[in-house]
């Protein structure tokens, strides 16, 4: 019972709504699920590398994949979004600017 319950009720329309949303715009769909595979990426690398994660080398992969989520955030009308990666992204710029230039 309760199976069916969480099939008709919680992943059904979960679903439903992937597929709307893929349907709606293919392309900004593909550039979220690449963004989300960069923060899942980076996350984990971090995880794996702590105490001394490849920061040169994550940093611009992780400003990138924000980057593409302001974007995405940009053709939703999201300005909560919006303006959280776009924060982000100047945050993260300005430490990658002070890593390299005080190395």
């Amino acid at each position: 019972m309760l199976k069916y319950y969480m099939i008709d009720n919680i992943l059904k329309p979960t679903f439903d709504w992937i597929r709307d949303d893929y349907s709606s715009n293919r392309f900004r769909f593909g550039i979220e699920l690449l963004a989300w595979a960069i923060s899942i990426g980076c996350s984990i690398t971090m995880a794996v590398t702590v105490p001394n994660p490849p920061l040169p080398i994550l940093y611009p992969i992780w400003i990138t994949g924000c980057s593409l989520y302001a974007w995405a955030s940009w053709t939703r009308r999201s300005f909560g979004m919006l303006a959280n990666y776009l924060l982000l992204v100047s945050i993260d710029s300005i430490g990658l600017i002070r890593m390299i230039v005080n190395g």
